[in-house]
C-alpha cells in the first residue's frame, strides 16, 4: 500500500527519483576520490581541491544568484503561459555572467599575482587560480545551463548534469593521466571539462528552446525583464551564497597558505563525509521549503510551528546514524582513503558533531528565505563568514585540521544559534527540536 501511494503522488516520487540521484552523485564522488587518494600524490589532489573551492566562490560571483533566479523567472512565465520568454532572459542572464567573468579577469590580471604572492608567498598558486579564471565564464555558464534544463522540465537531466556528467570528464582524464604517468595535468583537466561540459550544456538548451511552441516573441516583449530587473532580482540569492561558499572555502585557503596542500587533501577528505549530512538537510529544504512559504502568508502559525518541529525532527533522527557510525568507526573509514589520512580524524569528529548540533535547528535558513526574511540572514551570513575568517587565521596556524574544523563548526553554530533567535523574537516560534 506504501508503494502505491508513492506511486500516485508526484510530488514524493518525484523527490525520491532526485534523492536517488543525487545518491548516485555523492557514491560517484567518493568512488573518484578513493581512486586519486590510492593513486595520486595528496599535493595534487589537494591543490584540485584548492582550486574547486576557488571556483565556487568566483563563480557565485559571476553567476549573480541567477542559477536560482532563472527558476523564479520561468514560474512567472508559465503561470503567464509565456515560457517561450524565457530564452530572451536567457540569452540576457549570459552577457550578465560574460561580463562579470570579464571584470574578475581583469581584476585578477592587474592585482592578482601581487595579492597572491603576499598571501602564500608562492608562484605556483598563482598560475593554478589564473587558470580557473581564465576557465571562469565556462564553469560559471555550465552552472547556469544545469538550473535552465531545470527550468525548462527537465529536472532529471539537470541533476545527471549537476551530479553525475560534471565528473565524467575529469574521471576519465585522471585514468589516463595516471596511465600514461602525467598526474600533474590533473587541475588542467577538471577545467578544460567544464569548456566541455558548457558547450553540450548550451545545445541542449537551445533545442529545448526551439520544441516550445511560439518561439516566434518579437524581442521587445521582454522588456519587462531588463538586465537591471534581472540583476535586482538575483542579487540576493548571490550574496548568501557567497557568504556560504566562503565559509567551505576559507579553511582550504588557510590550511594552504600555512600548511600545504597534502593537508588540504586530507582535511577534504573529512568534508566529503560530512558532506553527506548536507546531502539529507537539502532533501528536506527542498520538500518543506513551498509549505513553509505557503503557511507563513496564511499566517497558520499552528500548522507552521508543526512543520518546523517536524522537519527537525526528521533531519535529527536521519543525521543521528549517520555520525554515529561514522565516529564509532572513523579511522577505519579514513584508512580506507589511505593511511595518511587518518591525520584527518579529530577534524572528522569535530565536523560531525558540530552537524549533528546544528541538526537540532533544523530548516532555519528556509524559513527566513520563505517568509521574505532573507536580508536578515544576509546579514547574519556575513557575520558568520567574519567569525569563520578570524578563526581560521587564529587556529590554523596552531592546530591545523583540527583548527579549521572548528572554525567551520563555530561558525555553522553561530549562524543557526542567531537565526533562531531571530525566528522566536520575530514569530515566536521556538524552531529548535524539542
Amino acid at each position: 500500500m506504501g508503494f502505491n501511494k508513492i506511486k500516485k503522488n508526484p510530488f514524493v516520487l518525484q523527490s525520491l527519483k532526485t534523492m536517488f540521484l543525487r545518491i548516485i552523485g555523492v557514491v560517484t564522488l567518493f568512488g573518484f576520490s578513493l581512486f586519486l587518494t590510492h593513486n595520486y600524490d595528496p599535493k595534487i589532489i589537494g591543490q584540485f581541491d584548492f582550486i574547486q573551492k576557488i571556483l565556487l566562490v568566483l563563480s557565485s560571483i559571476c553567476v549573480l544568484g541567477t542559477d536560482q533566479s532563472i527558476l523564479y523567472f520561468a514560474g512567472i512565465l508559465k503561470s503567464t503561459n509565456e515560457t517561450e520568454k524565457l530564452k530572451a532572459i536567457y540569452q540576457k542572464i549570459i552577457s550578465l555572467i560574460l561580463l562579470l567573468s570579464l571584470v574578475v579577469f581583469i581584476l585578477f590580471f592587474f592585482f592578482g599575482k601581487s595579492l597572491i604572492h603576499f598571501f602564500f608567498n608562492d608562484n605556483n598558486t598563482y598560475t593554478l587560480v589564473l587558470k580557473a579564471v581564465v576557465i571562469l565564464f565556462f564553469y560559471s555558464l555550465t552552472l547556469l545551463n544545469t538550473e535552465t534544463i531545470r527550468a525548462l522540465g527537465r529536472d532529471y537531466m539537470a541533476e545527471l548534469f549537476r551530479n553525475i556528467f560534471k565528473y565524467v570528464t575529469v574521471i576519465f582524464g585522471a585514468i589516463v593521466l595516471f596511465y600514461y604517468h602525467q598526474e600533474d595535468y590533473l587541475v588542467d583537466t577538471f577545467l578544460i571539462g567544464f569548456v566541455a561540459l558548457s558547450i553540450i550544456t548550451t545545445i541542449i538548451i537551445f533545442w529545448l528552446f526551439k520544441k516550445q511552441k511560439g518561439d516566434s516573441t518579437l524581442p521587445n516583449d521582454t522588456n519587462h525583464f531588463s538586465y537591471s530587473f534581472i540583476a535586482h532580482k538575483s542579487y540576493p540569492m548571490a550574496i548568501s551564497n557567497v557568504a556560504i561558499f566562503l565559509m567551505m572555502t576559507l579553511d582550504v585557503v588557510f590550511l594552504k597558505k600555512f600548511k600545504g596542500d597534502e593537508i588540504v587533501a586530507y582535511y577534504s577528505i573529512a568534508m566529503k563525509l560530512v558532506s553527506i549530512l548536507f546531502l539529507i538537510n537539502n532533501a528536506v529544504f527542498i520538500s518543506v521549503s513551498l509549505k513553509t512559504a505557503q503557511q507563513f502568508t496564511d499566517n497558520n502559525k499552528v500548522a507552521l510551528l508543526n512543520t518546523m518541529k517536524q522537519s527537525s525532527r526528521l533531519i535529527f533522527v536521519l543525521t543521528v546514524p549517520i555520525v554515529a557510525l561514522v565516529c564509532f568507526y572513523s579511522e577505519g573509514i579514513l584508512h580506507f582513503f589511505g593511511p595518511n589520512y587518518i591525520q584527518a580524524k579529530q577534524a572528522l569528529l569535530i565536523l560531525m558533531a558540530g552537524q549533528l548540533v546544528a541538526s537540532l535547528f533544523g530548516i532555519t535558513t528556509i524559513y527566513l528565505n520563505m517568509t521574505g526574511r532573507q536580508r536578515i540572514f544576509q546579514m547574519v551570513l556575513i557575520l558568520a563568514v567574519f567569525l569563520n575568517f578570524i578563526l581560521n587565521f587564529i587556529l590554523i596556524p596552531k592546530y591545523s585540521l583540527t583548527g579549521a574544523a572548528i572554525a567551520f563548526v563555530s561558525s555553522l553554530l553561530f549562524w543557526n544559534i542567531i537565526t533562531a533567535f531571530i525566528i522566536y523574537k520575530k514569530d515566536k516560534l521556538l524552531i529548535i527540536m524539542h
